[in-house]
């Protein structure tokens, strides 16, 4: 049995997870950046976001597998409520149900603290990601024509969009990830997650 973890990131994850985001931004136009940012740009971001929004890594038998985070969608007071997340796997990790795992447990994290809405902006084309985010119950929001230039070719974003909770009342104040991310909820959700990876290589190991 492999021993899987999902936790909150830290300091000490920061360049294997800058490994496993380097050949996205040298290779793909997953990322929109032009080049790999350095370790310490890296580690400003983690401090920055996760005041208030969670960075989780996913480890596989002492290995960082992958990393999914959120942050703001926009810095207007009245979008304080919307996020977007991103998600990155080690190629030695795909097709293991982390990216699912991960993704379900950051869910959780933001909806127990008061978000209700998710985006993610797509660099088209890009068919596996619009699938895998329309299993995890994203739906196509609309598209930025051209709004991209990398590797010498403008392209379209594609945003697609998940509700969290209904749109019914006046919302309230989000809590700071900072402020429960050592608690029994996040512990139990990081748990239930970690369990999607067993069961998942389990099956491939059958």
């Amino acid at each position: 049995m492999k021993e899987i973890k999902i936790r909150p990131a830290n300091l000490s994850d920061a360049q294997k997870m800058l490994d496993i985001y380097g050949p996205y931004v040298k290779h793909t136009t997953v990322s929109s950046e032009y080049d790999v940012p350095s370790i310490e740009e890296f580690c400003k971001r983690i401090n920055t976001y996760t005041e208030k929004l969670p960075w989780l890594v996913c480890e596989i038998d002492g290995k960082i597998a992958g990393y999914t985070y959120a942050a703001p969608h926009r810095t207007r007071a009245a979008y304080q409520w919307s996020v977007e997340t991103s998600i990155y796997v080690s190629q030695e990790f795909h097709r293991h149900g982390v990216a699912s795992a991960l993704y379900s447990a950051i869910f959780e994290i933001l909806h127990v603290q008061g978000y209700y809405n998710i985006y993610v902006g797509i660099t088209s084309p890009n068919e596996r990601s619009m699938k895998f985010h329309k299993s995890m119950g994203f739906l196509i929001s609309g598209a930025y024509q051209n709004s991209m230039y990398k590797f010498g070719q403008w392209r379209d974003v594609l945003w697609m969009g998940k509700e969290l909770r209904a749109h019914e009342t006046a919302p309230q104040p989000t809590i700071p990830f900072k402020d429960i991310q050592n608690t029994p909820i996040c512990d139990r959700i990081f748990k239930s997650s970690a369990e999607k990876i067993h069961e998942k290589v389990e099956i491939n190991n059958g």
